[in-house]
């Protein structure tokens, strides 16, 4: 959350932490911008009117220069039709005004979530063609030919592949994929685990999917033309 006035970013950490959901506070965006390229989140609560760079700016930061489409929320006293425009415009996926109630802010929240994951079940197969990925087996195939993974590594395949174009840190993967919550453990192993795995997947133009490492981020599977 990228919040100036204290008890207003107090206020709604105490709301969204009460909605079971773990909130990252920032009342500046150079602290917030840091803090995003160290770590992956899930969604962005972003105030307008900031000491240093106006929230529109922020995500216009995120959206165009660092190729970060996380969710957006704005939340604001602007009131203006002509505001609300041109926060959606820039790249938001919802709006509100301040002063913020609670439960609207917890539903818009959850409403936001629900829409950037979708409603696939967790334990359910992915098909990224040219591969295919069965969360029943653990086991990855490539133009049909199963290939050999060991389990980690199809936990990490099957995370990526969950979330195409989003960037995910180091600290984030070793949370995710080893359930290591503590930022001062090496992310070497990650960096390992991650060249092994395109090597495996034989991931490139040629197959359809590029995994690229993110400088001083973590890294983020995409799409592209063979």
């Amino acid at each position: 959350m990228l919040e100036d006035d204290p008890d207003q970013a107090e206020l709604i950490r105490l709301w969204l932490t009460h909605a079971e959901h773990s909130v990252d506070c920032h009342a500046d965006a150079a602290s917030f911008l840091r803090a995003v390229r160290r770590d992956s989140f899930d969604l962005y609560v972003l105030d307008w009117v900031l000491p240093d760079l106006s929230g529109i700016d922020v995500l216009k930061k995120l959206r165009r220069e660092m190729g970060d489409y996380t969710p957006a929320i704005i939340v604001t006293a602007k009131d203006e039709e002509q505001s609300i425009v041109r926060g959606l415009e820039a790249g938001a996926d919802d709006y509100l005004v301040k002063p913020v109630r609670q439960a609207e802010l917890v539903a818009r929240v959850s409403a936001v979530l629900r829409r950037s994951v979708g409603n696939k079940p967790e334990e359910q197969d992915l098909d990224a063609e040219p591969y295919s990925l069965s969360f029943t087996n653990k086991t990855v195939s490539l133009n049909g030919e199963k290939l050999n993974l060991t389990n980690r590594e199809f936990e990490l395949a099957l995370f990526f592949f969950r979330n195409i174009g989003k960037m995910m840190s180091r600290n984030h993967l070793l949370e995710a994929i080893w359930g290591i919550e503590n930022k001062s453990v090496s992310t070497r192993t990650v960096d390992t685990h991650v060249s092994r795995l395109r090597k495996k997947l034989n991931l490139g133009k040629e197959n359809g999917w590029i995994l690229s490492a993110i400088y001083q981020h973590g890294y983020r599977i995409e799409r592209v033309d063979a």
